[in-house]
């Protein structure tokens, strides 16, 4: 009756794996994408955003360097060549992406997709305009920075404009206080911009840990980066030499380049799902059930156009449990507890299960210890470098489970990801401590706090 038995919109994280498993259960498949295929996280997010960080961290490493013996000869960065370099991983990284679904026999499709009806999909691309019909299809269309409505917010870039600017101003103002927007003050200010993050709120990085936070605002400007809380942009005027911001507490900042970081929303604009009756939040998210079907049936949707969570790696269970479900008849659903998560902020964070204001609110203040370990991370001590790491663990009186991890400090992704595991499996603070240490170590302190 179709042309497909499953056919994707947006070939993202979760759309791609969506689509391959699907096709490795015997579905045919297609697949429809108007850029290029990877999605935020591959295109323009978390691997482009991770080389940037390694490239602004360099910066450090250069001037400790020398208390381990090395002698410090004028370095110099070029701006272009890390762009250029960049561009290349994501053209290999998008090759890689392509070959890996013509493998698994997915027809991709240079279009962009719109529906006509519950199994009709109109494909607009360089061919022309025509349709497709499906017996399932998926919506994997991501998310979209969103920009306020601020006087003069179209002389302001967003996250996707960040890596493609064809030079590096000398002042830069990131506004935000969420991941993205910490991160991109970390990378400008290691890579030498003057640098400065406003944020509307009392304190970056809400909804994480508090003590974190506050760690992270304190680290931040012993960098150098001039954090301003309770700060926003009222509008921005082009000038000669640059942008002037005009602030909330009535002052003015001079700035080479300003770009926002507050918030994405569900990439669902001229999708034709209105037209169809798939319900939708208010941000325009749309609403699945525990096996990702929309209000239509036949229509599913997975990733970041749902605004579950905004995580890569989330998605791509999504789609995989999607697939599974739908096409191999094992029913699969995906559990969100004890999500780990990094920021790669400067210093890292790595973080997973309940903050400790979190837990408390939740189980009470008697039912939940806190544990918590500061200390100066040893390749440190001989740069002279005054950073300081914080590690907490966050226990369950009444149970001795551990309901939260948190650190912040070198190799803290890298770190996180373990105890995750720890946390995902019921793991208690007796069994931490019962744990032999790796020594010498920064993730030794989880499991020698008392």
């Amino acid at each position: 009756m179709y042309d497909y038995d499953f056919f994707v919109i947006g070939a993202g994280s979760g759309g791609v794996r969506a689509s391959r498993m699907a096709s490795s259960y015997g579905a045919k498949v297609g697949l429809c994408e108007d850029y290029r295929v990877g999605g935020t996280c591959v295109i323009r997010g978390c691997v482009p955003k991770k080389l940037f960080v390694y490239a602004s961290e360099y910066k450090g490493h250069f001037a400790d360097s020398a208390g381990f013996g090395w002698s410090r000869e004028a370095a110099s960065f070029d701006w272009l060549t890390l762009v250029g370099n960049k561009d290349n991983e994501i053209d290999r990284l998008n090759g890689l992406y392509l070959q890996t679904l013509n493998n698994a026999g997915v027809e991709v499709i240079q279009a962009r997709g719109k529906m006509l009806d519950a199994h009709t999909v109109e494909l607009t691309g360089p061919d022309g305009t025509r349709t497709v019909t499906a017996d399932k299809i998926l919506i994997a269309t991501g998310g979209w920075p969103q920009m306020p409505e601020v006087p003069g917010i179209e002389h302001a870039i967003s996250s996707n404009e960040a890596f493609h600017l064809e030079e590096l101003p000398e002042k830069i103002t990131v506004v935000g206080g969420g991941y993205i927007a910490v991160e991109f003050a970390g990378i400008f200010n290691g890579l030498g911009v003057e640098t400065t993050l406003l944020y509307r709120g009392e304190q970056i990085l809400r909804g994480f840990d508090r003590e974190i936070r506050d760690k992270l605002y304190e680290e931040m400007r012993k960098k150098g980066v001039d954090v301003r809380v309770e700060t926003n942009v009222t509008a921005i005027e082009k000038t000669d030499s640059g942008l002037s911001l005009s602030l909330t507490d009535g002052s003015t900042l001079e700035t080479g380049a300003v770009m926002y970081a507050t918030g994405r929303v569900p990439n669902v604009r001229g999708l034709g799902l209105e037209e169809l009756g798939v319900k939708m939040q208010k941000n325009g998210a749309i609403i699945v059930d525990e096996q990702y079907r929309t209000s239509v049936d036949n229509i599913f949707a997975v990733g970041d156009v749902t605004d579950r969570v905004q995580l890569t790696p989330v998605a791509i269970k999504e789609g995989a449990a999607l697939a599974a479900t739908q096409f191999n008849d094992t029913p699969t659903t995906v559990d969100y507890d004890y999500i780990p998560t990094a920021i790669f902020s400067q210093p890292p964070i790595g973080t997973v299960g309940y903050g400790e204001e979190e837990a408390i609110e939740k189980f009470g203040a008697d039912d939940v210890q806190v544990y918590r370990s500061e200390f100066r991370a040893m390749k440190y001590t001989l740069a002279g470098r005054e950073e300081r790491s914080l590690m907490k663990l966050i226990v369950q009186k009444s149970t001795d489970l551990v309901i939260g991890a948190h650190m912040i400090g070198p190799d803290a992704a890298e770190i996180i990801q373990g105890v995750a595991i720890a946390l995902k499996c019921g793991a208690t603070k007796a069994q931490f401590d019962s744990t032999v240490a790796v020594h010498p170590s920064s993730a030794e302190e989880f499991v020698l706090m008392k």
